[in-house]
């Protein structure tokens, strides 16, 4: 039997992402966002929706793009710490230890540490209440050469430790119980 409950938000787990924005060093900013996820594959689209109090609200509505950069287990405690304290009053990349480097299609930093960044320019602002959704084309996908098999070429994120965010949890991603397709696969 389920127990009802009032309507929330209670999609779980989203992926634990740090959104760059700033294009200019002095304003360069991070902001740790869950609420996140993929809205078109061509062309290539992706959406955040942030607090207007935020303060990557108002750069990412004054500059229109962002970078969405996928976090990892030794980017746990940046990341909360991320979510938690405001670019108004802390300097986030030296707080964190993270480092920011020019993006490569957008003005806004990518944050070095992280194995996948996704440079996305804002097409559209929707006011939906408590928060705002940003609807972004991707423009670039800067991927960690490290995960990239050498022998394959496959880009090979699961060895990434990736990380997700669940009813008020971080955890680290666990084993792959299977692949795309793999449920109506015919065995050999």
């Amino acid at each position: 039997m389920k127990q009802s409950w009032k309507p929330g938000t209670m999609i779980y787990p989203l992926p634990a992402v740090l959104v760059s924005c700033g294009n200019t060093p002095e304003r360069y900013n991070m902001a740790t966002v869950a609420w996140t996820g993929t809205i078109c594959t061509d062309p290539a689209m992706c959406y955040i929706s942030l607090r207007p109090s935020r303060h990557s609200y108002d750069i990412i509505s004054e500059e229109m793009e962002f970078t969405i950069n996928l976090t990892t287990l030794d980017m746990a405690r940046a990341t909360d710490w991320a979510g938690v304290k405001s670019g108004r009053d802390y300097d986030k990349w030296k707080e964190t230890g993270l480092t920011p480097v020019k993006g490569v299609k957008v003005g806004c930093p990518y944050i070095e540490q992280s194995p996948l960044s996704i440079e996305c320019k804002v097409k559209e602002i929707i006011h939906l209440g408590s928060h705002d959704m940003f609807i972004a084309e991707v423009l670039n996908v800067l991927a960690d050469e490290s995960l990239i098999n050498p022998e394959s070429g496959a880009f090979e994120l699961s060895r990434a430790g990736l990380m997700a965010y669940s009813h008020g949890g971080y955890y680290e991603l666990g084993k792959c119980i299977g692949h795309f397709g793999w449920s109506v696969k015919k065995k050999k």
